[in-house]
């Protein structure tokens, strides 16, 4: 697939996150190639398991104010050419550096600049709480309030959550997703709803 073709197929598919999100469209990209490979991490796991992760997109300068490595960053002194979501070999190197602790920190072209970060959770951030969501989405919601980024994160339970300004916008079903690749889904008039991609959005789509 060329780069105009992927880029319209992404749009098609996570367009109503990036708007729901109010992603400007300097990062519009990285959002929806990092979107894309959580979905897919959500769906393969790894060695048989289930596991969840974080990304963190966008203003990488202050995320690295509010977290701290928990361990050696395996991205560390690599050329960042090679660190670039669309590279399909280093997405397969993400999914595994996934089973590790810590969050991905992304910049707004697509870049990876950290792995393996501790993202502090602002105790002041009551969004931070959310009943039935533990830690990973604590630190998603309170970096996403603290700064101007976006976190995603992919639960154990194979679900994929927006957050932007410290609240959910959207969740994506990894397998409704994949379903309505086979086109077994019809386009629901609802802009809230949008089970075609197997996507809820928490909050109408700004374009409505």
């Amino acid at each position: 697939m060329n780069t105009n073709r992927r880029q319209d197929y992404l749009d098609a598919i996570f367009g109503p996150v990036a708007r729901s999100t109010g992603c400007a469209e300097r990062r519009r990209g990285a959002l929806e190639e990092v979107l894309q490979l959580a979905v897919e991490i959500a769906r393969e796991g790894r060695e048989g398991r289930k596991i969840g992760t974080l990304f963190v997109v966008g203003d990488v300068e202050a995320t690295l104010t509010h977290s701290r490595p928990l361990l050696l960053d395996p991205l560390y002194g690599h050329s960042p050419e090679l660190l670039h979501v669309s590279r399909p070999e280093f997405r397969e190197t993400v999914k595994e550096l996934a089973q590790l602790d810590g969050a991905f920190l992304v910049d707004d072209d697509g870049t990876f600049a950290a792995a393996c970060r501790y993202v502090e959770v602002d105790l002041d951030v009551a969004s931070s709480f959310m009943a039935g969501l533990g830690t990973r989405h604590a630190a998603g919601a309170s970096i996403s309030a603290r700064t101007d980024a976006f976190a995603i994160v992919v639960s154990q339970s194979s679900i994929v959550r927006v957050f932007a300004e410290g609240e959910v916008r959207a969740e994506i079903i990894p397998e409704l997703f994949l379903m309505a690749r086979e086109g077994l889904f019809t386009p629901a008039p609802d802009v809230r709803q949008l089970p075609e991609a197997g996507i809820t959005l928490a909050v109408a789509d700004a374009a409505a």
